[in-house]
């Protein structure tokens, strides 16, 4: 970069010397439209049952869930991303669960669209809320089966999109799942339907609170590094992208985030489809512990890191602070 001035000639302090300057200089601004509000919800009566790992955090019965979504709209977010917490009982090893449409996820979304249809609605495809086994596709002597969860993982999102859902989201990191889920949705009429495919999703230490709110974590068996990716690695995410966008992918999110902004910033330069990051459960718990101890000021940490991955490149962030974020923005 080549500057005409030299100090004292040139004095960038000059252009953050009062708040009114940092404002008309800023390069990259936060707004409510950045923001994908992340929510739990559960199939029992409570209307909020909170998360320990996760202060602040509940899962939201189908009533509080509806209520939440009147929220976002108020708050000008645009798009929630849902996640389920089912009964025990309703786990087995196959995750047949995911496949009811009568189940938590189309009862909340369609309450969720009743209550606030501005807003759109993500559902979460994959398996591993409903399995007893906790991984995100079919395990048959400790090896998880690809094409085979890839059916239905496609079942699972068509009933997804038939209760009203948006926005389909595989998680599962399942080889040709995009492809197959675009498919069967143009098949059955549902050209509109957008995918975002977690297609780079890395094998992280960031993801334990998460699995206490869905209720896997004691469950899960062995770890998910046969089919989520190494974190050493930056080009295979590259690799992975380019499959998802060939198979029709419509938007592209890298999980997790603060830790993954190289990976944000190649993706959305080298790919230009719209990019986003997921401030996943770690990074969420890790602020609010620290800002009990009163080491951070919370608020601020929030608006900090949520701007992070737009200066990295992100077209929007899909987190837990979204509702908190979008009323300090006010």
């Amino acid at each position: 970069m080549n500057y005409t001035a030299r100090f004292p000639a040139a004095r960038p302090r000059r252009l953050r010397q009062s708040e009114w300057v940092r404002r008309l200089t800023r390069e990259h601004r936060l707004g409510a439209d950045d923001l994908i509000w992340s929510v739990v919800v559960h199939d029992g009566a409570e209307d909020e049952v909170p998360v320990a790992a996760m202060p602040g955090v509940s899962r939201l019965s189908v009533r509080a869930a509806a209520q939440a979504a009147k929220r976002a709209a108020k708050l000008g977010i645009p798009a929630m991303a849902i996640f389920p917490h089912i009964d025990g009982a309703k786990k087995d090893s196959t995750g047949r669960e995911a496949l009811n449409p009568d189940g938590l996820i189309c009862s909340v979304v369609r309450a969720m669209k009743d209550a606030a249809p501005e807003v759109g609605i993500m559902v979460d495809v994959a398996l591993d809320p409903f399995t007893d086994h906790g991984h995100d596709g079919l395990l048959r002597d400790g090896r998880i089966l690809n094409d085979e969860t890839v059916e239905l993982l496609t079942e699972q999102a068509l009933i997804q999109v038939k209760a009203g859902a948006d926005i389909v989201a595989p998680s599962d990191m399942m080889d040709g799942r995009v492809g197959a889920i675009r498919s069967a949705l143009d098949a059955e009429g549902h050209q509109d339907t957008l995918i975002m495919s977690y297609a780079a999703k890395y094998a992280s230490a960031f993801y334990g609170p998460y699995r206490e709110a869905i209720g896997s974590a004691k469950a899960l068996k062995g770890d998910k590094r046969t089919y989520q990716m190494d974190y050493g690695n930056s080009d295979e995410a590259m690799r992975e992208v380019a499959l998802d966008v060939a198979e029709g992918a419509d938007m592209l999110l890298v999980k997790p985030g603060i830790a993954y902004l190289d990976i944000v910033a190649r993706v959305k330069a080298e790919f230009g489809l719209p990019t986003y990051a997921f401030q996943v459960s770690g990074e969420y718990a890790m602020i609010k512990a620290a800002a009990a101890q009163g080491w951070i000021d919370d608020d601020r940490i929030v608006l900090e890191t949520l701007t992070a991955f737009k200066r990295a490149g992100a077209d929007g962030v899909v987190t837990y602070f979204a509702a908190k974020a979008a009323e300090l923005l006010g």
